[in-house]
């Protein structure tokens, strides 16, 4: 066990520690110069004018989300999402889910803290109140609600058969040997898993979901 483990995090968590550093870099870079000035210059606006400290700090607070979003819009991630809408648009998801299915390749269970950010939320878990009323409220540019039930089957479906589990290419990597198995197995469930959410998806709008 001593062995295996030790070959685990030698080999195997080098590829892990790899591939978290390359998604945290895509959903942070690139740093726009105006946003931040913008955000810096509503800072110091909001702590010369609100004089209650209480008032000021929540306003900061939101604030500071409001640039994380922002900032994750124009990162590559952002970019990826909104260049990969026209391609799962089809499933019911927008370039903002699409950011969580990136974010969520490292562990499917960090799609939650993915949306809390896109979100303007902060830090949430499954259950995060803020959360679930901007998802709720969340709507397509021509007003349709975003999350229906539906949307909500096809990304269940989704995550169910697509290989959304960093450690597990890794393994499948460090086990074969080579990238040949991980790159199939990437292809194949994230086809299988696409084929099955759109069949949902699109059988149930005609079904009038």
């Amino acid at each position: 066990m001593w062995d295996r483990s030790k070959l685990f995090l030698t080999r195997a968590g080098t590829i892990i520690l790899a591939m978290t550093i390359l998604l945290w870099f895509m959903t942070t870079f690139p740093r726009s110069k105006e946003i931040a000035q913008r955000y810096k210059a509503e800072r110091e606006r909001l702590t010369t004018t609100i004089v209650d400290e209480v008032e000021r700090t929540d306003q900061l607070a939101e604030l500071a989300q409001r640039a994380s979003a922002d900032f994750i819009r124009h990162s590559l991630a952002g970019r990826l999402g909104l260049l990969m809408e026209p391609a799962i648009r089809p499933l019911g998801f927008n370039w903002e889910i699409g950011i969580g299915l990136i974010g969520s390749f490292a562990a499917r269970e960090m799609f939650v803290s993915t949306m809390g950010i896109v979100y303007s939320v902060g830090d949430t878990d499954e259950v995060s109140t803020p959360l679930i009323e901007q998802m709720r409220a969340a709507r397509w540019p021509d007003g349709r609600l975003l999350y229906t039930p539906l949307v909500a089957v096809s990304l269940m479906v989704f995550y169910v058969l697509a290989c959304q589990c960093l450690s597990t290419v890794a393994v499948v990597r460090q086990e074969t040997n080579s990238w040949r198995w991980p790159i199939f197995l990437i292809a194949y469930m994230t086809g299988l898993a696409y084929t099955a959410s759109l069949l949902v998806y699109q059988v149930g709008r005609a079904m009038g979901f």
